[in-house]
């Protein structure tokens, strides 16, 4: 984990405006924190949080911004906090990008793990590392606190908070989208302009019609127009993805090496795990891969539409799903398969620090030791199509397999007792069946032949007495 540190003009233009920046001069609160750990990203959002928390609770503020590959530079994040009054020994900016792919995107992606069967939970896996940071920060500052700038609506503030009990128990929390009254656009840009911060024309526009969050395993969009359910986003929202009938006129074949389930090379070409995402992310973009537009259901209790790009997830699913068909046990596979489901629930709900994803985690990794070799996956127009699959541990025996001639080496006259053991519980209860519906039959049949007769006798007798009559007249 390395921190990047500024060019020396540039650390000079900092240090000139650390000087001329305001000091915090209210008094902490009483019994609040003493100094807070904020999840600061530098932008209008967290530029407002990091002033309110210097009003409200009078408090020491630690700035952290983590580069987890979300494709802007983060360093002018220190030259405004700086100006914001922070310290420069409190000012914590890091590249986390590969311990975000090695630790915590592809332990997920051994479990194939899919979120209501389509969302392969860029936002999620990002979150328990954000708050593992803040809690490590924390401990080595003496922060008592840590702050983030998740809505009281959403997911993320469950995640953040969750990871943060997880490691540091008796942590408080500052969510100040649960405590302060800014809660419209206008408000908060009133605050801005109160405190002079720095708001940008489009921000003051309105912005784009939607929110973002990225990082290297996805870009999701929420938000705004795509609050509507039934609208379709324009094309030019997307980032990261040509539209699949604009992406490239040709398919394209690459080759994915895995070893204890995690890509180590693409084409030969040994990579580190961020080098891999980041490779994939661009082949998976120039052909379309990996867009998602869905309505998901939120851990707090709504459901909530969000646009999602994951080229290289996509990608990676596609072909661990493909080395796992050769090299794991079918048992196994499917012991994985049910697990699965819950498992991405863990991940959605915050809980990656809990004893049961611990646990479950432990399971998954053993099943990765034989998860090695080659796969060939070809990409054309938005779609993933495996090609080819090899591996030293490979399970699959052509010999048995095959539909030609196998020497001997499966008679398949065992199959017909196999068969009939497993159809055994099936062939009583059918049994059963009948035998119980031939009983009710015989039973019912007594009673269908009395109920005529019955009808019979409660008929009025013929009417011949009239006829009687009418003779003894006559004589």
């Amino acid at each position: 984990m390395s921190t990047k540190k500024p060019t020396k003009p540039a650390a000079k233009k900092v240090a000139a405006v650390a000087a001329s920046a305001p000091e915090t001069t209210k008094k902490p609160a009483k019994n609040g924190p003493k100094k807070v750990v904020l999840a600061y990203s530098g932008g209008l959002d967290t530029s407002i949080i990091l002033k309110w928390l210097q009003d409200e609770y009078g408090c020491e503020v630690v700035t952290f911004t983590a580069d987890l590959g979300q494709g802007e530079e983060i360093e002018p994040a220190r030259a405004k906090a700086l100006k914001m009054g922070i310290k420069k020994e409190n000012i914590f900016i890091e590249d986390l990008r590969e311990e975000f792919v090695r630790d915590f995107v592809f332990p997920m992606f051994r479990a194939n793990a899919l979120y209501e069967g389509e969302y392969l939970l860029g936002t999620s896996i990002a979150r328990p590392l954000i708050a593992k940071r803040l809690v490590e920060i924390a401990q080595k500052t003496g922060g008592d606190a840590i702050s983030h700038g998740a809505t009281g609506k959403g997911n993320d503030q469950v995640r953040f908070e969750l990871g943060a009990y997880a490691l540091m128990p008796n942590v408080k929390v500052i969510a100040p989208w649960r405590e302060w009254d800014l809660l419209s656009r206008e408000k908060l840009l009133a605050y801005a302009d109160k405190h002079g911060i720095p708001v940008d024309f489009k921000k003051r526009k309105g912005g784009a019609p939607y929110s973002m969050d990225a990082n290297l395993l996805h870009i999701s969009y929420e938000g705004g127009v795509l609050e509507d359910p039934d609208f379709a986003p324009e094309d030019d929202m997307w980032r990261w993805t040509k539209s699949p009938e604009k992406a490239l006129a040709k398919p394209q074949i690459i080759e994915l090496t895995y070893a204890r389930g995690d890509v180590v090379a693409i084409d030969g070409k040994k990579l580190s795990p961020a080098q891999v995402l980041t490779q994939l992310n661009k082949i998976g973009g120039e052909h379309g891969i990996g867009r998602l537009d869905k309505v998901e259901n939120r851990f707090v209790g709504m459901k909530s539409r969000g646009c999602y790009e994951t080229p290289g997830g996509t990608i990676l699913l596609a072909g661990h799903r493909a080395i796992e068909s050769i090299t794991l046990d079918r048992e196994v596979l499917a012991l994985k398969d049910d697990l699965m489901p819950r498992y991405a629930r863990m991940v959605y709900n915050g809980f990656w620090f809990s004893p049961e994803r611990e646990l479950l985690q432990k399971l998954i990794d053993e099943s990765q030791t034989t998860v090695n070799g080659t796969v060939k996956l070809k990409l054309f127009k938005g779609g993933i199509i495996v090609v080819g699959r090899s591996s030293p541990d490979s399970l699959f025996d052509a010999k048995i397999s095959t539909f030609d001639d196998d020497g001997g080496a499966y008679d398949q006259a065992d199959a017909g007792g196999f068969i009939k053991l497993n159809a055994l519980r099936l062939r009583i209860a059918a049994n059963k069946k009948a035998a119980d519906a031939k009983k009710a039959a015989k039973k019912a049949a007594p009673k269908a032949a009395a109920k005529p007769a019955v009808k019979a006798a409660a008929k009025p007798a013929p009417k011949a007495a009239p006829a009687k009559k009418s003779a003894a007249k006559k004589a």
